[in-house]
């Protein structure tokens, strides 16, 4: 695809963002790669000072650059193609779809798959080998099973939504359009729930379910629990990493991003637009506001305000989390210098 078309393309796909564009040069460009990766023919990204010098060294023929004209004109004089965009991530995100589609297989039902024989399943889906459906399930068009999938009784999918190989969707859960959810996920088993006596521990049936919203995205091996009364809800356009545990009674907002490990207790709530960083804990009942963001490995125990970045195990403000963390590292040299004034004390 020459790189004019490439640009035409992202012009009408970024919409009210106008582009900058280096116009002389006309480059074939057969596929993307990262800028540190990127080859002859192929185009790439600068996002950030970061990566700004490698627009010096990059054999890319392409680049989506930020808009610094001295990067553009840096790229120039290395007669490399660029396009100026105010967010030059979302638009080479924009430009992978030009040139990689993930692989979508024909409608069809494999012979090996076990339906039941009410199930309602819609039009042009494919269920691949081994997939198992149970009763009362539904499922809606364009829908996509991959294998080894197993559907509980009373489910339902909604249209478009892709369910990878291996993953199970417990009884009575119910997932919106265009969600996607990876190999091995599981959604809506029960929750961890337990009541002490004193002959131990006396178990709860979670007679709940489980809602995901349309576009929700759930990675491998994630989890999400039902309750032992009401609902577990994801809501739309959420997504959430591989190897997360939500657990039983959770509510989680819209346009959230929850990274790989997170966990989050029974009955969290989380505002929208929140985004947990890789290893965020989140304890019982605790409440997440609109806009908050919870760095990596941070131990959330209270409520967190809407807008505030917080840090640390148990979690602090994100700038006194700083503050703490430059003072820990001089904790050697302080405790030297204590240990001097108490002997001087002594003298």
């Amino acid at each position: 695809m020459k790189f004019s078309e490439i640009v035409q393309k992202l012009d009408s796909a970024a919409q009210c963002n106008s582009l900058s564009v280096q116009a002389d040069l006309d480059p074939l460009i057969t596929g993307v790669a990262s800028v540190d990766q990127a080859s002859n023919s192929t185009l790439s990204y600068i996002e950030g000072a970061k990566f700004a010098p490698m627009v010096g060294t990059t054999t890319a023929s392409a680049l989506i650059l930020p808009r610094d004209e001295t990067l553009q004109a840096q790229a120039t004089a290395r007669r490399i193609a660029w396009i100026g965009a105010s967010e030059p991530r979302l638009l080479f995100a924009k430009a992978i779809a030009l040139f990689y589609q993930s692989w979508q297989p024909s409608p069809e039902i494999h012979p090996t798959a076990v339906i039941h024989p009410n199930a309602q399943l819609g039009h042009n889906i494919y269920i691949g080998p081994h997939v198992v459906i149970q009763v009362g399930v539904k499922i809606g068009d364009g829908v996509c099973i991959h294998p080894n999938v197993v559907i509980y009784p009373e489910v339902q999918i909604g249209d478009r939504t892709i369910l990878h190989a291996n993953c199970t969707i417990h009884e009575r859960a119910r997932i919106g359009a265009d969600c996607v959810i990876h190999s091995g996920a599981v959604v809506g088993a029960e929750g961890f729930g337990f009541v002490p006596t004193p002959n131990g521990w006396l178990k709860m049936e979670q007679s709940g379910c489980t809602v995901l919203e349309d576009g929700v995205e759930v990675g491998c091996n994630t989890t999400i629990d039902r309750p032992a009364v009401g609902e577990t809800r994801i809501s739309r356009n959420t997504k959430i990493d591989n190897l997360v545990q939500i657990g039983h009674g959770c509510q989680v907002g819209e346009n959230c991003a929850l990274a790989a490990q997170v966990g989050l207790a029974g009955g969290v709530k989380v505002g929208n637009r929140v985004i947990l960083a890789g290893q965020v804990g989140v304890a019982n009942q605790a409440k997440i506001g609109d806009g908050a963001i919870a760095t990596a490995k941070t131990g959330v125990h209270k409520d967190v305000q809407p807008g505030t970045i917080v840090s640390g195990y148990p979690a602090v403000a994100h700038k006194i989390y700083l503050k703490a963390s430059a003072i820990y590292q001089r904790l050697p040299e302080m405790y030297q210098t204590l240990r001097r004034v108490q002997q001087s004390l002594k003298d």
